[in-house]
């Protein structure tokens, strides 16, 4: 198994740093389309972390299980109202499998990125339909890679800068490798975080489906499905086992 870099003082921060993915506005859209996507049935959500998605979710009254390499951020979960409802199982999302079958299986916030070879995220596109029931769908949220952004020969892109935070990635276009790097001042004290990642585009995104025996049905441009272009900096995919 992996190691999780999610663990100690970052579990414990994960929330207050990512404060503007818990904006209700930001989470509202997609649990409202997750919720239509299980359709009634289980969901099984890849990397769960501290429950920003899967909470809200099973409020809904879906039934939520997690998978989760950190349980550290697993404990974070814990310690919040309703995550008793909410299932959960240490280890890598890409192989590890649980019992039973479900209507959704979904992974968002950029995560299949954090598979950092092209196998391992074929691996995450054949676990999820391992666990899809006939007819049930795989959901990912990631970003388009922003490259036009990067002029030739340039390895570095910031993605945030301000007084307290930067924030930047470092990327070598032959393998699609990347590290993204986190630097913030926390209670006078400078904090730092390097997390490696694999980016990857729609097509081969596709392309690991098909291996695993899905196929594309829709594609977004945001939870609110608004039309995936060319001018898009994310998707939400979905991807359906046959019937």
């Amino acid at each position: 198994m992996a190691d999780s870099r999610f663990v100690g003082q970052i579990a414990e921060q994960y929330d207050a740093d990512s404060e503007d993915m818990f904006d209700p506005a930001v989470i509202d859209p997609a649990v409202d389309v997750l919720k239509a996507l299980a359709r009634g049935g289980r969901a099984l959500e890849f990397a769960v972390g501290t429950g920003r998605i899967a909470l809200p979710l099973s409020q809904r009254g879906v039934e939520v299980h997690g998978i989760d390499l950190s349980a550290d951020m697993v404990a974070q979960l814990r310690a919040k109202p309703g995550s008793e409802g909410i299932a959960v199982t240490i280890g890598d999302f890409a192989t590890t499998v649980v019992d039973g079958r479900f209507s959704l299986v979904y992974l968002v916030y950029n995560t299949i990125e954090n598979l950092t070879t092209q196998d391992e995220q074929v691996d995450c596109f054949r676990n999820a339909a391992r666990h899809l029931g006939p007819g049930g769908v795989f959901v990912i949220e990631v970003e388009v890679p922003q490259l036009q952004r990067l002029p030739p020969g340039e390895t570095v892109r910031v993605f945030t800068s301000s007084p307290t935070r930067l924030g930047f990635d470092e990327l070598d276009i032959a393998t699609q490798a990347g590290v993204s790097h986190h630097h913030w001042i926390a209670d006078g004290r400078r904090e730092t975080f390097s997390m490696p990642y694999r980016y990857v585009w729609p097509s081969e995104l596709d392309l690991m489906a098909r291996l695993a025996g899905l196929s594309l049905r829709e594609r977004w441009g945001d939870w609110q499905r608004a039309p995936f272009t060319s001018k898009s900096t994310r998707h939400i995919s979905v991807w359906e086992k046959p019937a």
